[in-house]
């Protein structure tokens, strides 16, 4: 039986540009260490070879240190590593993987697959037909030789590409670069590794996306995954194994206040976060005054407690109650302005709306901060 660990899209080097400087960093040195944890699986799991089906790096731009700290964490498992060139990282005329062979920076046990040939690996038992992607974007399919290329008895023959299959990925897939979803059939694989869509997806029993280790987007598409794959001879169909190794949690939380018990569920929700998470929230519908001031404590509370937590309420619709705003105690002036707002707030105009709610919302915080001010001894 030969066994592998499949895992793709580790885009080592990736800033988080648009995240908080506090937390961008940790995101960014989280892909470093879950490459660690693949290295320990695979010494874990005593996999004959690590399949990486591309996209390795984040840019071919990626700093110096970075390019060798990556290579260093390959060091715990010291079998086969199989790496392919995807879109980000292509294998350019001058890539950072001609600029990591010539710092030197490539351990023995490291194998870069950068042309399109085949790759005997006897001792281990199978053959190895790679993709490597040579520009960012291809409109051919670079696996198409694989139906050709001939191996030696005895040996598994094992795919290793990057890109989006056809008729199943092409909205959401990172990249054009097509594969043929017949593929492994055709070429008559034992097992067709996949990289770039950023989810773990069983194509057919025999291909399969494993998806980034780390998960970097706000989908709930099993990403955070390594796949083992064992396979006992030519021919057999492979035992595929989802493990976890993905450290943060990133979800998409969408959040509807129509009812009082709405908002109560969504808190409860938020209380829940903690360091692991990395959240988008987006509320929409109504809520009160007292309600929505709940609400951002909720937030405020899971901010301190969660990785990142970028909060979204533009649809959220503020009504503010007869209480409130007689608990506001805005008489004279304010009371007349405040009916305006909240006059304007139910116009047609989408625009006028959202400006008015704004204001409203901005001038009964002031008046509760104000009031309760004034209560203090």
């Amino acid at each position: 039986m030969t066994r592998f660990l499949h895992t793709a899209d580790w885009q080592i080097g990736r800033q988080f540009a648009s995240f908080d400087p506090e937390h961008a960093p940790i995101l960014a040195e989280a892909r470093i260490a879950v490459v660690e944890r693949l290295a320990a699986l695979a010494l874990e799991h005593r996999v004959d070879a690590v399949l990486v089906a591309g996209d390795v790096f984040d840019a071919q731009t990626v700093s110096e240190r970075t390019l060798r700290r990556l290579f260093n964490a390959l060091a715990a498992y010291p079998g086969p590593w199989l790496l392919i060139p995807g879109n980000h990282d292509a294998a350019l005329a001058e890539s950072v993987w001609t600029r990591a062979q010539r710092l030197g920076a490539v351990p023995s046990h490291v194998h870069l697959l950068l042309a399109p040939e085949l790759r005997l690996f006897e001792a281990q038992g199978f053959a190895v037909l790679p993709a490597p992607l040579a520009q960012r974007h291809t409109y051919n399919d670079l696996t198409a030789w694989f139906d050709e290329a001939d191996t030696p008895a005895g040996l598994l023959r094992i795919g290793l590409a990057h890109g989006s299959v056809q008729g199943l990925l092409s909205e959401d897939i990172d990249s054009a670069n097509p594969i043929a979803p017949e593929r492994a059939a055709s070429a008559r694989l034992d097992y067709l590794a996949l990289g770039d869509w950023h989810g773990c997806k069983r194509i057919d029993a025999r291909t399969w996306y494993a998806g980034t280790p780390e998960p970097d987007r706000f989908k709930d598409n099993g990403s955070g995954q390594a796949l083992l794959v064992e396979i006992d001879a030519p021919g057999a169909e492979p035992r595929v194994t989802q493990l976890q190794v993905g450290r943060f949690r990133w979800q998409a939380i969408a959040g509807v206040l129509q009812v009082a018990t709405d908002a109560d569920a969504l808190e409860a929700q938020l209380e829940g976060l903690d360091a692991h998470d990395v959240v988008d929230l987006r509320v929409q519908g109504r809520i009160d005054l007292a309600g929505l001031q709940r609400l951002q404590a909720a937030i405020g509370r899971a901010e301190a407690r969660a990785r990142h937590l970028q909060a979204d309420l533009s649809a959220l619709r503020l009504e503010p109650t007869d209480e409130d705003i007689a608990g506001l105690r805005a008489d004279g002036y304010l009371g007349e302005v405040m009916q305006e707002l909240r006059e304007a707030q139910a116009g047609a105009d989408p625009a006028q709306a959202r400006i008015a709610q704004d204001a409203l919302a901005l001038l009964a915080a002031e008046l509760a901060r104000g009031a309760a001010e004034g209560a203090r001894p």
